[in-house]
């Protein structure tokens, strides 16, 4: 194990064979996207079959990453793109009329003001309300012009939005996640933590165990932040719309910001969009997307995601082994986040207990030059909670949930081994600890801090640690 920050790779016609996906996925690709604002039930069920067939194949831990579309505004189908001309006005509505723009939001004219901004096409271009009728029509300014396509997204920062977090096709999408194995679900325009609520309350609801990743892409989701981490299970900066609907120079820091919490509250958070654009197209990439990588692994993100360039690029396994190779030398440098570590304290919740001995457990450590620290879980929160304080120490997690190792793979600083032999906790202890000999990843001599519950065949909270050295 030589790289603790994770790779997702967005799956699409260029990776979407077994071949490929078996490629990637040995070039270092940790979670598979599964993007349903362009994938077919049918076409996602034989990508998932592939991804399980692989994890066994080559006795790895994939985890697939279901991202549901969300309330997505777009205009509709033109037969040929529509010249928007600076200064000049243009309609929109939500009946398919001639001479307007059909718009799928069906509350448009009722939610939008006078002023109001509307951008298009990620804010390429900018209209302006000039009126509404406040039924199904809206006539706008053209403040920057150019060409609309058919099916551009449509952003109002200005706009209150009246569409639910779950739209009919997202909740057609979920019933489908919900019916297959897959470990985390995507919430798209999250606004706040009672979206991430209702989501979590369906997946209780079927007594599943989905985890919830919310993406954070709207200005509310910004000023509800604190609840919306408290609410989910892990946290994605999703530049792409975040930055449409944000001034784009205020996206850095909102970034920095959001690491910075989800790290303090043992959140796993995730980097998205443009990572590595121009290799979409091109065999190298930018030195501002390397540098961008970069700082995102500096910051400390569990995970670095990767979209067209690895759904519909040219170069996907030269652009999976960029960014591996970005990880590396980073982490490998004196700018590696267990070097500055944000979170040594013990935050003061319903379980101390635990958080105090995965924290110390990275402070001891890290004080006594140890290699790893072995968890053993049967939920992944004592694993997930001693990366969150990002010790310099690799983690091995241990535990007979397939589910909970697949779901560690987003995880920074983890490699998870299935376990189910220990009777003991001392059997335990010496076994995982022969595991890790036995694989090379550890060798005689090293000091090693294991993290278990006592006794073991309860399956309870952490509550023990020990520091050894393998033999």
């Amino acid at each position: 194990m030589i790289r603790k920050t994770k790779i997702i790779a967005t799956i699409g016609p260029a990776t979407a064979s077994k071949e490929m996906l078996r490629k990637i996925i040995q070039k270092g690709v940790n979670v598979c996207r599964l993007n349903f604002s362009h994938l077919s039930h049918g076409v996602a069920k034989e990508i998932i079959a592939n991804i399980k067939e692989i994890n066994q194949e080559l006795h790895v831990h994939t985890a697939i990453l279901a991202d549901l579309q969300g309330p997505k505004i777009r205009v509709g189908k033109f037969e040929k793109p529509v010249k928007l001309t600076k200064g000049g006005e243009v309609i929109f509505s939500t009946k398919k009329k001639k001479n307007t723009i059909y718009i799928n939001y069906q509350n448009f004219a009722k939610d939008v003001k006078a002023k109001d901004r509307v951008l298009l096409d990620d804010g390429k271009l900018a209209l302006e309300v000039v009126r509404t009728n406040k039924k199904d029509t809206v006539v706008l300014k053209v403040v920057f012009g150019g060409l609309l396509q058919s099916r551009k997204g449509v952003n109002l920062p200005n706009t209150k939005i009246s569409l639910p977090c779950l739209t009919k096709k997202d909740k057609e999408d979920l019933t489908f996640v919900l019916s297959e194995k897959i470990e985390w679900v995507g919430l798209s325009f999250v606004r706040s933590a009672k979206d991430v609520s209702i989501l979590k309350k369906i997946i209780e609801k079927q007594k599943l165990h989905h985890k919830v990743i919310a993406k954070i892409e709207k200005p509310e989701a910004i000023k509800d932040i604190d609840a919306i981490i408290e609410a989910t299970d892990a946290i994605m900066v999703a530049r792409g719309d975040l930055g449409v609907e944000v001034p784009p120079h205020k996206v850095p820091v909102y970034q920095k910001m959001i690491v910075e919490k989800c790290i303090t509250q043992g959140r796993p958070v995730v980097i998205a969009t443009q990572m590595l654009e121009s290799m979409t197209e091109n065999p190298t990439a930018t030195r501002a997307e390397v540098n961008d990588v970069a700082n995102s692994v500096i910051d400390g993100a569990d995970a670095v995601m990767l979209s067209g360039e690895t759904s519909v690029g040219k170069h996907p396994l030269k652009v999976v082994d960029t960014m591996r190779k970005i990880i590396r030398d980073v982490e490998g440098s004196e700018h590696s986040i267990s070097n500055n570590r944000l979170n040594k304290s013990v935050l003061n919740d319903k379980r101390l207990l635990t958080n105090a001995i995965c924290s110390h457990a990275c402070d001891i450590a890290e004080n006594t030059k140890a290699k790893a620290i072995i968890t053993v879980t049967y939920s992944g929160f004592n694993t997930i909670k001693t990366s969150s304080y990002r010790p310099k120490a690799f983690i091995y997690a241990f535990t007979n949930n397939h589910t909970i190792l697949n779901t560690l793979s987003l995880v920074w600083g983890v490699r998870g081994f299935y376990y189910d032999r220990g009777t003991t906790t001392d059997q335990t202890i010496r076994e995982t600890k022969e595991i890790l000999r036995d694989g090379n990843f550890l060798k005689k001599g090293d000091l090693v801090v294991n993290l278990a519950s006592m006794p073991a065949q309860e399956k309870g909270m952490t509550n023990m640690m020990k520091i050894s050295k393998i033999k």
